[in-house]
């Protein structure tokens, strides 16, 4: 990786001190790799389509005192084995976070879909969906719709075709140079700047084309509302799933939109202290 996106060699160590990297053996020689902090009611963490598990780092020590944090690389990031097609939906996504849950023994969750991450979330969460009985509570930060809805499709090819265009002309470096700025805000530190053009520099060709097809061929809205208690939040700064875009999504849910403040994208990256604080509402409420 270049010297312009890496992390300085003492945030590498306490990463791997403090949230390091598990393989867990899921089935057929599959793996799924997680980052996990804390004890208590697991918090199970999805992120974006261009992010990882890291990316957790700064909210999972804020709610280690009350559950544990287990932030999954997706399948094709990080070490997880990809998923066997090209062209991947949110259900087949669902289906390996299903396993993953079993693998871990976990009966009962938080569950927490950022961005594209929203979208297997709500696919395991929905009415027959195969987690919808062990999750608690359902919080979607950021919500990424996807172009999978047929008056969307056209949009859709030309984002697919926009996206594999800036991979196959500037690489995965390149594109993290490129639209890694975007996900945060003008409040964002430059650590959470690095963090975010790290995470995003660390991609997998294979699992980043696989993400892409499934942000262009699915529609986050085809499984709402949600079998189980859900909150919808965004950043107010948003400009990649803006604040009129994530409204649709909480009203499909018929939960009303929460706001946070000075935040872009990447929220729980800029304003760990922030979505620490939904996490603690769910966390209260999963207890009741």
């Amino acid at each position: 990786m270049s010297p312009d996106l890496q992390l300085p060699a003492a945030d590498l160590a306490d990463l791997d001190a403090r949230f390091g990297v598990q393989r867990i053996a899921v089935g057929g020689g599959r793996v799924v790799a997680v980052r996990r902090m804390g004890q208590g009611l697991p918090v199970v963490c999805l992120h974006g389509i261009g992010s990882g598990s890291a990316s957790w780092v700064e909210v999972a020590p804020l709610i280690a005192p009350q559950a544990e944090l287990i932030a999954w690389d997706a399948p094709g990031y990080g070490d997880s084995t990809p998923l066997p097609m090209a062209e991947p939906r949110a259900t087949d996504y669902a289906q390996r976070l299903a396993e993953l849950l079993d693998a871990l023994h976990i009966h009962r969750c938080v569950l927490v879909g950022h961005s594209l991450g929203a979208l297997t979330a709500a696919a395991a969460a929905q009415p027959g969906g195969p987690l919808a009985g062990r999750i608690a509570q359902l919080l979607l930060i950021s919500p990424a719709r996807g172009y999978g809805a047929p008056d969307r499709a056209a949009q859709g090819a030309q984002v697919q075709a926009e996206r594999l265009a800036t991979l196959a002309e500037l690489g995965i470096e390149g594109t993290a140079r490129l639209r890694s700025g975007r996900l945060l805000s003008a409040h964002a530190p430059e650590a959470a700047r690095l963090r975010v053009r790290w995470n995003m520099a660390r991609l997998n060709e294979h699992g980043y084309r696989q993400a892409v097809a499934l942000l262009c061929g699915d529609d986050l809205l085809a499984y709402l509302p949600p079998a189980v208690p859900v909150q919808v939040a965004v950043g107010e700064l948003d400009v990649i799933t803006p604040p009129a875009a994530c409204a649709e999504v909480a009203a499909a849910c018929g939960v009303p939109l929460q706001p946070i403040a000075q935040a872009g994208h990447a929220s729980y990256v800029e304003r760990p202290e922030a979505v620490s604080a939904l996490l603690a509402t769910c966390l209260d409420k999963a207890a009741r």
